[in-house]
């Protein structure tokens, strides 16, 4: 199949894209954990007025059609209408980053939050029993709900990586510069080049789920030996 020949080609224009993906939306997401889990924080370990309308709020934000906040950034970013157009940052790599940085960062305050609001509140209470400080009587908070807050990690990037309208509108598929492997897949299949297509789409697919195999992985290294004893 010529989609896998792409794949095991070495084209270095193929490859290009791919590193481009992986870095825009790896970026993305180190930038919206840096924002999001302080968030998460404060909703999952604080009570104050109005926290479950400011967790509606993210959670809601969650489902925003890509396209609509591709189109809010573009006006933003605009040279001629844009309050923020004289940084220059439209269709540049800048743009995807804080595009898809703001995008996934209602999933990963969400998802975060609720791992949080898991642990036994009576952990905090211990900790200061013990001796702890706040701060230290959080981290503890943290490392207990750890596994769901790396999986808000995970789900942002992913999230980031499989985004097509936000890299679409504020990237504008420059190839070489912002094209990435889902506005590649859609200006190839627009045009009808649907081995190169097929391909992006399928180290997509690879990528999404290589990722989430190997966090498993490393989570709970058993799930080797419980694949390597599967009946042939």
């Amino acid at each position: 199949m010529k989609a896998f020949q792409l794949i095991f080609s070495g084209d270095p224009t193929l490859y290009g894209i791919i590193y481009r993906s992986l870095l825009f939306s790896g970026v993305a997401a180190i930038l919206a954990v840096l924002w999001a889990t302080p968030i998460a924080m404060l909703l999952g370990l604080k009570n104050f007025p109005g926290k479950s309308i400011i967790k509606g709020f993210f959670t809601a934000l969650i489902g925003i059609p890509t396209v609509a906040l591709g189109l809010f950034l573009w006006l933003i970013l605009s040279k001629e209408t844009g309050p923020l157009g004289f940084l220059g940052l439209l269709y540049s790599p800048g743009a995807i980053i804080l595009g898809e940085a703001l995008l996934v960062t209602p999933l990963i305050v969400s998802i975060a939050t609720n791992a949080i609001e898991a642990v036994d509140p009576e952990m905090i209470n211990l900790a200061k029993t013990l001796g702890a400080s706040e701060s230290q009587a959080s981290i503890a908070v943290l490392k207990e709900a750890i596994n769901g807050i790396v999986f808000s990690n995970i789900a942002g990037f992913n999230r980031a990586i499989a985004e097509l309208g936000v890299a679409l509108m504020v990237g504008g598929n420059l190839a070489g510069l912002t094209d990435v492997l889902t506005t590649d897949i859609s200006s190839d299949t627009a045009r009808g080049d649907f081995p190169t297509a097929i391909a992006l789409a399928i180290i997509l697919l690879a990528i999404v789920f290589g990722i989430n195999l190997i966090i498993v992985i490393a989570r709970n290294p058993r799930v080797l030996l419980t694949l390597g004893r599967m009946p042939q």
